[in-house]
């Protein structure tokens, strides 16, 4: 066994007309910014996901246009979250699984699937929810992550939940949401969120250095004793977990520069 997984930074998708000018070289074609993001960065959230409908041609064609070692996170479609009850949520699951993600293979990573901050905490619906979230989708192992935003989640319940059923609760860095730092599945998944454009690497060179700290702590299968936790009285085995670190939302103009620091941090 790996003494430490795999780390993995990167941003929410690769289309963001600021971008043009910040990021890509003058002159690159749109359809060729894929392929050049996938370069720079090893791991990219796709938050189209979320909100469209995607068919398996698509698919292959990410797939067919970054590295071999690349891996995309996608953002489980918002009809399967978006409910008063998520129980029922079984068909809108598998019309998104069986859109032809599983054309990704290897590629496949994390599936984040993201809850409004409206949403409090009910034990009996959320279980039921978590049970209808698959191992497998065509032949592609699939791995999950759930990123809540009501404080009613911060309970040694909801930790002991994810535990149960090996999904991974999404790590927030963000103003308002709350943050839950257990350790519940086999991988780490973490929202980088509260970056600013005026700031070159997105996040400060300090911050950045601490985030690398902890990347490097959860891939060796420690937790940081920095971050706050739902249930510390409860620990998770100590074993290797690849780490998926995104920045998002905040300082997005910046954000894939500070993929590329936290990388170079974390090599070094």
């Amino acid at each position: 066994m790996s003494k430490q997984g795999t780390i993995r930074a990167g941003m929410g998708g690769w289309t963001f007309e600021p971008w043009n000018a910040a990021f890509y070289p003058e002159k690159l074609a749109k359809a060729k910014q894929l392929q050049y993001a996938s370069r720079q960065v090893p791991s990219i959230e796709v938050n189209g996901t979320y909100y469209s409908s995607f068919k398996e041609p698509t698919f292959f064609k990410w797939a067919k246009e970054t590295p071999d070692d690349f891996v995309f996170s996608l953002k489980g479609n918002r009809f399967v979250t978006n409910r008063r009850v998520l129980g029922e949520a079984g068909e809108s699951m598998m019309r998104f699984l069986e859109s032809g993600v599983a054309a990704l293979g290897e590629k496949l990573g994390p599936i984040l699937w993201q809850f409004m901050p409206t949403k409090k905490f009910d034990p009996d619906d959320f279980e039921a929810f978590l049970k209808l979230l698959p191992e497998k989708q065509d032949g592609v192992k699939l791995r999950h992550a759930v990123e809540v935003r009501h404080e009613s989640f911060v309970v040694p319940e909801f930790v002991a939940l994810a535990r149960k059923h090996q999904v991974a609760i999404v790590y927030a860095d963000h103003a308002k949401y709350p943050a839950i730092a257990d350790i519940t599945g086999d991988f780490i998944y973490a929202r980088l969120q509260t970056g600013k454009d005026d700031n070159p690497d997105c996040y400060t060179p300090k911050a950045l250095d601490e985030w690398a700290g902890r990347a490097r702590e959860w891939a060796a299968g420690k937790a940081p004793v920095d971050l706050p936790h739902a249930d510390p009285s409860t620990e998770a085995p100590v074993k290797p977990r690849d780490v998926f670190v995104y920045f998002i939302t905040e300082g997005k103009v910046r954000a894939p520069f500070g993929a590329m620091a936290l990388m170079k941090r974390v090599a070094g």
